[in-house]
Formats: structure tokens, C-alpha cells, sequence
């Protein structure tokens, strides 16, 4: 029984590590709190790195829609460390390449602590309005 158990975690275990690999290269997690923003980080490839221009910045992001609801966010440099410890190949960036010309539309104004509602707002601590950033 506790076999069978430890055997349906063991998926987890191993996304829990990316999590805490992408918190170290310096990535910041964004929670999936309003459907907005759920419906976007469905648009990405789950427990895949991908990426979204803002701008003429690429922004990186992974998203975990079953671990912890949110997505990563990091830019160049949090990628390079993930790289590299992740070993990283030309074929993921062609990947990633591949599914942005897929998916191309991005709506980085849902992310903005400005376009939650204030109820979501109160639960981060965060005033009712003027708030800036993703």
C-alpha cells in the first residue's frame, strides 16, 4: 500500500525539483489567481519552458498548472542558469521556438497586480488600486 502510495507522488517529487530549480536560477512564480490569467497559463505547454516577447525582451516562462498553479517568469539570465544546470539542448529552444509561432498572443496586462480584482488584491496584501508590475 504505501509502495502504491509513494509511487503515484513520485511525478510530484520530480516537478517540485524543477520548481525550486527555476526559484534558484532566479525565477519568480506567478499565481494562476483569476481566470484570466488561468486561461494564459493554460495557452503554455505544462512543466515546459516556453517563452512570450514583451516588448523586444524575451520573457521565459514555465508553467505548473497542477503543482502549484502559477507561472514562472525569469528573464535571459534565469535561463542561462537553468541551462545550464539543466544541460540544456539546441532542440528545446527550437521547441520552444515551435510553440510560440503556435501560440503567439500574450496578454502581459493580466498579469499586472493592477488587473486583479480587489478581492484577489486583499488576499496578497495588496492595496485596492494602483499597484505597477507583472
Amino acid at each position: 500500500m504505501f509502495l502504491a502510495m509513494l509511487a503515484a507522488c513520485a511525478p510530484y517529487g520530480q516537478i517540485r525539483k524543477s520548481e525550486d530549480d527555476l526559484a534558484l536560477a532566479g525565477f519568480t512564480a506567478h499565481y494562476a489567481n483569476t481566470t484570466a490569467r488561468w486561461q494564459l497559463m493554460n495557452l503554455l505547454p505544462a512543466n515546459r519552458m516556453a517563452y512570450r516577447m514583451n516588448g523586444t525582451n524575451a520573457v521565459l516562462l514555465y508553467a505548473d498548472p497542477l503543482t502549484c498553479g502559477c507561472v514562472y517568469m525569469g528573464n535571459r539570465m534565469a535561463y542561462a542558469a537553468w541551462v545550464s544546470a539543466h544541460h540544456g539542448t539546441p532542440l528545446q529552444e527550437r521547441q520552444m521556438t515551435a510553440e510560440i509561432n503556435q501560440h503567439p498572443g500574450w496578454d502581459w496586462s493580466v498579469w499586472s497586480p493592477d488587473a486583479d480584482p480587489p478581492e484577489v488584491r486583499a488576499l496578497h496584501g495588496l492595496p485596492s488600486h494602483g499597484v505597477a508590475g507583472y
